[in-house]
């Protein structure tokens, strides 16, 4: 029997890890997909958010509280912003579940593509998990049983640095983004819309 509902990671050192998902996410929802997108440890300020905002297969999961960069926080801070991330990835696997359970009533073929391929689902990206994940700011145990139990209708996206064995174990594409030449080792600051 044909594997159903693929993992994806996008990570490495280079720019491009959000970028990769935010494609990814354009090209489902316009092959008749339904995605959830959700960011960890960003500003809900970022450029995609607005457009992706506005296409009606695309449901965001925006962090509404935003606790800077972990090497900075307090101990206090740190726990609080794991319990916050961690009740959002919770929120967010939920969602995820409903969403299949959904999809798996429609018509099996998706009205958008002339009917002659089946509707891919339900795509869940989860960018700059892997920094959450690796930095103890969600619930690991919950995030590794979700991809072990996925239900068959759902792409799993994950992005960010240096993925964990345990994630790495449940990919199924691995694409590495390296960086050759950046502005950023010239001094340039991120710009919008380039790297925001």
């Amino acid at each position: 029997m044909k594997k159903k509902g693929f993992v994806h990671i996008y990570t490495g050192e280079g720019k491009g890890k959000t970028t990769a998902a935010i494609g990814l996410t354009v090209r489902f929802a316009g092959a008749g997909g339904e995605v959830l997108f959700t960011q960890f440890l960003k500003k809900d300020t970022s450029g995609e958010l607005a457009i992706l905002g506005q296409l009606e297969p695309v449901k965001l999961f925006l962090c509404r509280k935003s606790f800077g960069f972990t090497f900075q926080m307090t101990a206090g801070q740190k726990q609080e912003a794991a319990e916050y991330y961690s009740a959002h990835l919770s929120k967010v696997l939920a969602e995820a579940r409903l969403a299949c359970q959904a999809a798996s009533l429609r018509p099996k073929y998706a009205e958008g593509n002339g009917g002659n391929s089946h509707s891919p689902g339900v795509l869940l990206v989860l960018d700059e998990i892997l920094a959450a994940y690796n930095q103890g700011m969600v619930d690991r145990q919950e995030l590794l049983a979700f991809l072990e139990q996925k239900p068959d209708n759902l792409e799993v996206a994950l992005t960010g640095r240096d993925p964990a064995p345990e994630l790495l174990a449940h990919a199924d594409y691995v694409t590495i983004m390296q960086m050759e030449k950046h502005p950023y080792s010239q001094g340039v600051a991120a710009r919008r819309g380039i790297e925001w």
